[in-house]
């Protein structure tokens, strides 16, 4: 009894509720729904948003926000090609260039942010438009291609029948989850988005945490922009467009606290799973595919006020 009590007090279970209601009526409304290959098309899906909300969750728990991810996705996906394509360089160095570039956007984030004081939502935004300019200024607004057959390989490969990007996403889940809930680094992220001054007090170096928090996010973008861009088999400038609305709503939908100082990365999952679902659901059940984006609206509105209610009602 104490088990399932433990159990129901977690933040995840007032994700996976809803989660369920939501897949049973759109099973109950078109059988197909959790067709295998369906739920398989979901989760591939999922993978590249899912991937930045890693980084995100940790970087919001730390009590800051990065809007800039998805141009920063686009920016190392476009640089990564240009260094197969245009410099002839192997698959690795391509792949540890757009790592690099997502890494310097990021660590550019966390310095504007932390040794400037320049509040996150300007700097990130900002960084949006520097990045985005600069992804097309490298490619010229063209497609950058062909690209490395091994890279195709890669991304058309289907492994268990879902595909790599989505066991890279679950592995970091997995990684980051654990970080976060039992070590100290993740005991130190969280002390510096509950309480700053109080972690700075105890020792804790808060612009360092805020800082790699910065960097880490800024990588997984370089990481999903190049995982979809294998996929696809092109550096396509578009990449990572409208990725940062969805990553922030999949995180807060997860239970992350947009005040700082509380969430999980497995409440980031179920929340990006419930979008998707709601999502497909929609698409399968004929509904207009418009509506997907107000339901997203509405059930982001809703985890909003949820967390806004909890955090006031807190002693």
């Amino acid at each position: 009894m104490r088990r399932l009590r433990h159990m129901m007090s977690l933040p995840e279970v007032g994700i996976l509720m809803p989660l369920v209601v939501f897949a049973a009526i759109f099973q109950t409304l078109s059988p197909s729904f959790l067709h295998p290959d369906s739920m398989a098309a979901m989760l591939r899906g999922m993978a590249f948003v899912g991937v930045i909300g890693v980084g995100q969750t940790l970087l919001m728990v730390a009590g800051e926000i990065d809007l800039s991810v998805g141009a920063v996705a686009g920016l190392s996906a476009v640089a990564s090609a240009w260094l197969m394509k245009e410099a002839g360089c192997p698959v690795a160095v391509g792949v540890a260039g757009g790592m690099l570039v997502g890494a310097a956007m990021g660590a550019i984030n966390g310095v504007v942010t932390v040794a400037l004081r320049i509040p996150a939502f300007i700097a990130t935004l900002g960084m949006l438009y520097i990045a985005r300019g600069l992804n097309y200024l490298l490619c010229k607004g063209y497609p950058v291609y062909p690209l490395p057959a091994s890279l195709k390989a890669f991304g058309g490969a289907e492994p268990l029948g879902l595909s790599w990007a989505f066991l890279v996403f679950v592995v970091l889940v997995v990684a980051g989850d654990f970080m976060l809930r039992t070590t100290v680094p993740g005991r130190m992220i969280y002390a510096v988005g509950g309480n700053r001054e109080v972690a700075r007090i105890a020792g804790i170096p808060t612009g360092m945490v805020k800082g790699a928090c910065f960097v880490l996010t800024g990588m997984l973008a370089g990481l999903a922009g190049m995982l979809l861009m294998a996929q696809i088999n092109v550096g396509q400038p578009e990449i990572g467009v409208g990725w940062e609305l969805d990553v922030i709503a999949a995180v807060v939908i997860g239970g992350v606290s947009l005040f700082g100082g509380v969430g999980t990365v497995a409440g980031t999952f179920f929340g990006l799973l419930l979008m998707q679902v709601v999502r497909s659901g929609l698409v399968v059940t004929g509904v207009n595919t418009h509506w997907q984006t107000v339901a997203t609206g509405v059930i982001m509105i809703s985890a909003v006020g949820i967390d806004g209610r909890r955090w006031r009602s807190s002693p």
